[in-house]
């Protein structure tokens, strides 16, 4: 799948002065996967990009994923949909949204011409079930299958490029992690004498294996140059605490740049404690990606 011409790529990179860093003899730079497509951003259209190359290859002309009512990948499969010419049908966690106003998330998802099939969490649960596949392609037709959050094998090879576009002297790369499909591939596209680093902004502590289980579907193994912090969630996927919002107040007036709360936020929060531990050695360089 070719790139469009509004996909910026590679995307920029930029070193943030921050004494926080700088005391420890630490670098660090914002690598801005979110100023990748405005409506493509950041790991999103690096994990569909692949994906989507199949989908054409395959002579598919429907894309079919899942996702809850707030999903980020909803919203970039419906956006790639429309940008490159599939329809798109989006599986929505929750019956009780039947009749409901939509939220923003999914008013752009149809505003995109994605189809909105709403189920109960009973059925969402069957959604790697291949005869729930096989009802789905009764009712919809034909489709490509895109798995919840977007992480697959050609994900996992469509983030394994990231690390090619950086050309400053670094030494870790570090993403929030979801699914771990994001970290798997950076991992796996590293030069060697380079780790990766994941925070994780779920609880649960299950993301080391959901990485390693990404990279042999994509690889055949598993690398041993990533890890992932899981102390840093403040109470799990979409939960704040008034110590991370106080955080990105603090980094948007330092810097001019707005972390999300749910996954920037917390990476950025993660990667300044770690560094006022003491936990980088000095002259580290470090990339952050903001993906959202």
């Amino acid at each position: 799948m070719s790139d469009s011409p509004e996909v910026r790529v590679p995307s920029p990179l930029a070193e943030l002065t921050d004494e926080r860093f700088a005391s420890r003899g630490v670098r660090l730079w914002l690598k801005r996967d979110d100023l990748i497509h405005p409506e493509l951003p950041g790991n999103k259209w690096r994990k569909l990009k692949h994906n989507l190359a199949d989908a054409r290859a395959g002579g598919h002309r429907t894309l079919l994923t899942f996702g809850g009512a707030y999903s980020n990948h909803i919203r970039a499969t419906a956006a790639a949909g429309a940008l490159y010419g599939f329809a798109t049908v989006g599986v929505i966690r929750g019956d009780e949204l039947v009749g409901r106003p939509l939220n923003p998330s999914l008013a752009f998802a149809a505003a995109r011409g994605m189809r909105l099939v709403f189920v109960d969490r009973g059925t969402y649960r069957r959604r790697a079930d291949p005869d729930f596949a096989a009802e789905l392609a009764a009712a919809h037709g034909d489709f490509f299958l895109l798995p919840e959050g977007g992480s697959n094998a050609a994900a996992v090879r469509g983030c394994a490029e990231l690390p090619a576009e950086i050309d400053v002297e670094h030494h870790v790369v570090a993403v929030a992690c979801g699914t771990g499909g994001t970290l798997a591939g950076i991992a796996a596209g590293l030069a060697p004498a380079r780790t990766a680093l994941g925070v994780a902004v779920l609880k649960g502590g299950f993301l080391s294996g959901e990485v390693a289980a990404s990279q042999h579907a994509a690889y055949g193994r598993a690398t041993a140059n990533w890890r992932v912090e899981d102390d840093f969630h403040h109470g799990g996927y979409a939960r704040t605490t008034p110590e991370l919002l106080h955080f990105i107040d603090d980094f948007r007036a330092r810097h001019g740049v707005a972390p999300d709360e749910t996954y920037v936020g917390k990476l950025l929060y993660a990667l300044t404690a770690l560094a006022e531990r003491g936990a980088f050695p000095p002259g580290t360089g470090i990339v952050a990606v903001k993906t959202g």
